[in-house]
């Protein structure tokens, strides 16, 4: 492949990024192959059916928050009340700390924790009790005691008439946090705990089948788990999804494309967006695309990046957020630490 074409692909990507609005009609969602019986599902649907299945195999699980007991204001949650009752599934009132507060001491008790916040420019009021009390209550009692049975659930992500309350992407300030993931990098509780399994998790989905299995593994997870979902996906990206119980690992990348010449990164709705690019870069310039979806972002997948870097020499990581202090820099700075031979700055 000629360098010339690899630096017109790289050099002119954050124009293509700036052209792309973020509609439905600027990418296509690709559904998936699946096998076994399945279901035509969005991503509402697919986030139901996960809770449901949750709720019927586990008589301690409850699910609650704001307006979940009509079904909350996209839906993710009709019919799980007339179904499980007012006891399982009910509403809360309008206070995210009160929310994630209530969710810690549930499960703390030992009740499975299905908690919604109605947007993920919401969550923030609960930060403190997600960061200082969720986060460390496992540390905190040397291991004693931990919420491990939290789920948080949040719609995230920019639709295009959302303006600044409704349009934010807040992993960021989660994966930033100690006694989220940073806490398995202290050598004390790494010999504590002799694992690196006690952390919360933060996890973004790109399609229906994903967010089934991915809410799943979150909701039996032994650790608080954060799980945002793009809402410009909930209803514009349609698959078959298994009707079975499934899970899909935590922390586990997903490599979508194989490719030789640039490594593509994303998760949630820039996997679509990146599946484009790498469509456009083959056909125009004749660049091989190995394209990712990191799926987890706390713990993210490094050994499968490291590996496609190693391999092409670059990399492209694009994620919704704001301009500058993403989890994409984080990305680029470990991979720049761990192979200095890549052949292109990192974008």
């Amino acid at each position: 492949m000629a360098k010339y074409g690899v630096n017109i692909f790289l050099g002119n990507v954050r124009l293509q990024q700036q052209c792309i609005r973020k509609a439905s009609q600027r990418f296509t969602f690709i559904p998936e192959t699946v096998q076994n019986q399945t279901k035509k599902m969005n991503i509402c649907q697919a986030v139901n059916n996960a809770m449901d299945i949750a709720l019927s195999k586990i008589p301690d699980s409850i699910v609650f928050g704001e307006d979940v007991a009509f079904g909350g204001v996209f839906r993710c949650t009709v019919g799980l009340q007339d179904k499980y009752g007012k006891e399982r599934v009910f509403n809360t009132p309008l206070c995210e700390q009160g929310i994630a507060g209530f969710g810690i001491g549930a499960a703390v008790s030992g009740i499975v924790a299905i908690a919604e916040m109605q947007f993920g420019d919401y969550i923030f009021p609960a930060f403190d009790q997600i960061i200082n009390e969720a986060a460390k209550y496992r540390y905190r009692s040397g291991n004693l005691f931990n919420c491990g049975s939290l789920t948080i659930r949040a719609p995230c992500g920019a639709v295009g008439h959302g303006g600044i309350y409704h349009s934010q992407s807040p992993e960021a300030f989660f994966a930033h946090s100690a006694g989220l993931k940073a806490i398995c990098l202290n050598f004390t509780f790494s010999l504590m705990f002799q694992s690196n399994s006690f952390q919360t998790t933060i996890t973004i989905p790109r399609s229906p089948k994903q967010a089934k299995g991915l809410l799943l593994s979150s909701i039996y997870d032994s650790n608080p788990c954060i799980f945002l979902e793009p809402k410009i996906m909930y209803r514009l990206a349609v698959e078959d999804v298994p009707t079975e119980e499934y899970t899909i690992p935590l922390g586990k990348a997903e490599i979508l494309l194989q490719g030789t010449d640039v490594t593509l990164l994303a998760w949630g709705t820039q996997v679509h967006i990146m599946r484009k690019v790498a469509e456009m870069a083959k056909e125009m310039l004749n660049i091989s695309c190995e394209l990712i979806d990191l799926r987890t972002i706390i713990p993210w997948d490094e050994n499968t990046v490291y590996e496609s870097v190693k391999k092409t020499g670059r990399l492209l990581v694009a994620h919704e957020a704001p301009f500058t202090m993403g989890f994409g820099a984080e990305i680029a700075a470990s991979v720049q630490v761990f192979y200095f031979f890549i052949s292109f700055t990192i974008m």
